[in-house]
């Protein structure tokens, strides 16, 4: 069994020694613990910092091409080493390492998939009261949405089985979190939460620069994978509720008409009502393309999920 942790890096050269010296060198149920660096277009001396401290795997990209496709550089280059286990962690040192064992210990028994660390939101001093909020409904929403379990969908402390991080497909360039989430949801992939301990702050988030520009990115995240994922749905939703406007107009118009009123006076009515049963039904249509390019899509992605992960030889 054979275990990879995955430090997204960009320009962390101060605080990679500190995550990296308090990684577990060693973990009960576990034949070997690697560690593969991805190196997100640093300016500073993170990769020779990473070589000095005897970190295994170095990757990444020359120019910074943000977080989530340095998640899924790092789950590929994790998977082309053998990885039986993935755990994903942060360079700041935010999550508490030691807690590895527990996070990883459900794949190991079989229970889950994917193991999302639940942090200790209400307690944890650095995050303000307008953060926690944030946290807590974003969590509640994605857990709504994926129709998962998860207590902290922002958390970027998880471990993957390699089946499942052959199987995530990450399409935003912002952040990997909620997208991997709701897919595995959409996929019936098992998603287990374990609480795990947090670390003092190191340095500000990169990624929460501002309240309204998280808010408005996750909004935008969560609805673009849930089209991905569900098209028919979204689609009929769209084009059923313009068509039965367009409907309830009609309905209006004739009710006006038969009771005397003069008909000319709600003639816009009848313009909308055409024009909005005119668009149900074409957004009705698209929700079977998209379907039928969902089908191709599924298709697809299990060439590839192939592709990523082929099945161990017995003697490995």
């Amino acid at each position: 069994m054979k275990l990879l942790i995955q430090i997204p890096c960009h320009n962390e050269e101060d605080s990679l020694p500190v995550s990296f010296a308090a990684l577990p060198k060693t973990i009960p149920g576990v034949d070997s613990v690697e560690v593969l660096i991805i190196n997100d277009g640093s300016t500073d001396r993170t990769v020779e910092v990473a070589k000095s401290l005897g970190v295994h795997h170095v990757v990444g990209f020359p120019q910074n091409q943000g977080l989530a496709r340095a998640f899924m550089l790092g789950i590929r280059s994790c998977l082309e080493r053998g990885a039986d286990i993935i755990v994903n962690t942060d360079a700041d040192n935010q999550y508490n390492a030691d807690d590895i064992p527990a996070l990883i210990q459900p794949i190991l028994e079989g229970r889950a998939e994917i193991v999302i660390g639940a942090r200790p939101i209400a307690t944890i001093e650095h995050f303000s009261p307008v953060k926690k909020l944030l946290q807590k409904l974003g969590s509640a929403v994605v857990k709504r949405v994926s129709g998962t379990s998860v207590l902290d969908a922002p958390s970027g402390f998880r471990a993957f089985s390699r089946d499942a991080a052959a199987a995530l497909n990450v399409f935003s360039a912002y952040t990997y979190t909620l997208e991997t989430i709701i897919q595995a949801g959409q996929k019936n992939m098992s998603v287990v939460s374990v609480p795990v301990r947090v670390n003092g702050d190191l340095r500000p988030s990169r990624l929460v620069r501002s309240i309204p520009s998280y808010i408005r990115r996750s909004i935008v995240t969560m609805l673009r994978i849930f089209i991905i994922y569900r098209p028919s749905l979204f689609f009929t939703t769209l084009g059923g509720g313009l068509f039965l406007g367009g409907v309830a107009l009609g309905a209006r118009f004739l009710w006006f008409y038969f009771h005397g009123h003069h008909a000319a006076g709600h003639i816009q009515s009848l313009i909308l009502m055409a024009v909005m049963m005119i668009l149900g039904f074409q957004t009705g249509l698209l929700a079977f393309i998209t379907d039928l390019l969902s089908v191709n899509r599924r298709l697809l992605e299990e060439l590839l999920e192939a592709k990523r992960a082929p099945p161990k030889r017995d003697h490995e």
